[in-house]
């Protein structure tokens, strides 16, 4: 027999709006069906006068809640007064205070955890307040069990800080909102569907892993989910209607399974970048720091030209190697050929440089198109880059599927990190009429099998630094569709893997040009296709803009 679902209505800040809450919940019914329960995070009471005299109206049983609503503590010291105690107790009929913290089971084995108020700055905690003592009594006993999966439904007032990494920014100052210790414990709470106010703001974010892929079993994702204000004036949505099977009655891979826009785990990467966030030295302030690692270069056919970043300008022929590389990622012995502040760098190749990232032509190329995203700093790849260069990289990418798409191309990119000193992205154009993108991975799959390789597929929105750590070696390929292929290299790996694939028959048909070293030109060729890539990009370049 199916498992019956639960009908939850969720709603964010009441403030004291009962009757037009009710009258909502009462509109919805007649059109829907019954919900089994309201549950309401964020500011339930209000201390106006007219607020508290409709309270005491449902107080005193004239009038009635239509259906039976669960709600969080204060959330203010102005109404921390309507909370008889820091334990859960019935309010008014329907209308229950769930308490402080903790966990409530309904009949259907729908399982809630729920937080009240927001984080106490200091101690001892005022009662509208929670405090890590609160947060680990709720964890405590759920996680006690070596067969917790997590829970269906967690509840706060605060938001949890961070959670907008990896998805759709929200209406809010990010730089003040949210707890990190809520982060910490829907980290660990894996919760299916996490709730949350305060901020005025609604915000449905895209749902997000609870597992490392390819390192860790499957999981379910987690849904967070904003609230605005009972009848804000800006008609932000409030109420929020979902039907759920309670995790213990559901089947284990019908519970994992993941849908196509789901992110990695926003919270795992605020604790990453707290590890990685470099210090500044000598005095240095951020915008000194950040200036160290800057690359001004002119790129026009004059010297007259206009010059990347901030109006500075730097001749092409000028000296390179005073420029300095930041701190955490030195130049490694002897030269490198990509660094480019190396004396050894090809500047004639140079396509576009941007603040953390440039763009070169391929040397001997596998045709005209074919350009490197390289970082300006000395990074092996992409598991090591820090995020903003990896977001400028993703710049980059953007800009380079617009300007083939306009040439009738399709891109795709490769990595190969394994004999390699410096990251280099390889971005090969082929044509759209004649490489669908099927075919294209279906060549890399085929060749990879004949190699006796391993190429499985990894999610869209996977993060590759979880997948593969730092010095693993690996090479990786990102189709135009966001399909991604990745084999981790064990031992020998054919170093022309990928043109190999991408000048087989099937593809470009120029076997030929499989090894770079077969398609060399002489200095002026070079510099003459460089030129003409040049112009030709400079519509699409975001570098040319800034």
């Amino acid at each position: 027999m199916e498992e019956k679902p639960v009908r939850v209505l969720v709603c964010g800040d009441v403030e004291g709006k009962l009757g037009a809450l009710y009258s909502r919940v009462l509109s919805i019914q007649k059109k829907t069906g019954q919900f089994d329960l309201l549950l309401c995070v964020g500011e339930f009471f209000s201390s106006t006068p007219e607020a508290e005299e409709e309270w005491q109206r449902y107080k005193s049983g004239a009038k009635k809640a239509p259906i039976q609503t669960y709600i969080l503590g204060a959330g203010s010291e102005a109404t921390a007064k309507n909370f008889p105690s820091a334990d859960g107790c019935e309010l008014a009929d329907n209308i229950t205070y769930l308490g402080r913290r903790g966990v409530f089971t309904g009949a259907s084995g729908l399982q809630i955890a729920y937080v009240s108020g927001c984080e106490a700055p200091q101690e001892p905690a005022p009662p509208h307040c929670f405090t890590p003592k609160d947060l680990a009594a709720v964890l405590a006993p759920l996680t006690a069990s070596s067969k917790f999966r997590g829970i269906d439904i967690l509840l706060t007032s605060q938001w949890p800080r961070g959670v907008w990494h990896y998805a759709n920014n929200p209406e809010v100052n990010t730089k003040s909102c949210g707890s990190s210790a809520l982060a910490n414990l829907a980290d660990k709470l894996k919760p299916r569907y996490h709730f949350a106010a305060l901020e005025g703001a609604h915000y449905e974010r895209l749902p997000y892993r609870n597992h490392v892929v390819l390192q860790e079993n499957a999981q379910h994702v987690t849904r967070f989910i904003a609230l605005a204000t009972v009848n804000n004036p800006a008609k932000k949505k409030y109420l929020y209607a979902f039907n759920i099977i309670p995790m213990k009655a559901m089947d284990p891979s019908e519970l994992v399974k993941q849908p196509q826009d789901v992110t990695e785990n926003p919270y795992r990467r605020v604790a990453k970048d707290k590890r990685e966030t470099p210090k500044t030295g000598s005095g240095a302030t951020a915008e000194e720091e950040e200036q160290r690692t800057q690359f001004f270069f002119d790129l026009s056919r004059d010297r007259g030209g206009i010059a990347r970043g901030r109006g500075r300008k730097r001749p092409l022929e000028g000296n390179w190697s005073g420029h300095k590389q930041p701190r955490k990622h030195p130049l490694p012995p002897g030269e490198c050929w990509f660094c480019l502040a190396s004396p050894q760098v090809e500047k004639h190749l140079v396509v576009s440089i941007g603040t953390h990232c440039y763009l070169a032509l391929a040397k001997g190329g596998l045709n005209a198109g074919h350009v490197l995203i390289l970082p300006i700093g000395h990074y092996q790849s992409t598991v090591e880059l820090a995020s903003e260069v990896l977001q400028e990289m993703d710049k980059y990418k953007v800009a380079l599927r617009s300007f083939y798409k306009s040439r009738g191309e399709r891109c795709v990119l490769f990595e190969r990190n394994y004999r390699s000193q410096h990251l280099q992205l390889q971005v090969v154009p082929l044509p759209l009429d004649r490489c669908a993108t099927d075919d294209i991975k279906e060549a890399f799959v085929v060749q990879a099998q004949d190699q006796q390789m391993e190429l499985m597929e990894i999610p869209q929105h996977s993060d590759l630094k979880q997948i593969a750590p730092p010095g693993t070696p690996y090479f990786y390929v990102e189709l135009d569709s966001g399909e991604k292929l990745f084999h981790r290299i064990q031992r020998n790996f054919p170093l022309q893997f990928g043109r190999e694939v991408l000048a087989s028959e099937p593809l470009l048909n120029i076997p030929t040009r499989a090894d770079w070293k077969e398609c060399k030109q002489s200095r002026a060729e070079e510099e003459a296709a460089c030129a003409q890539l040049r112009d030709a990009f400079q519509p699409y370049d975001f570098a040319w803009d800034d």
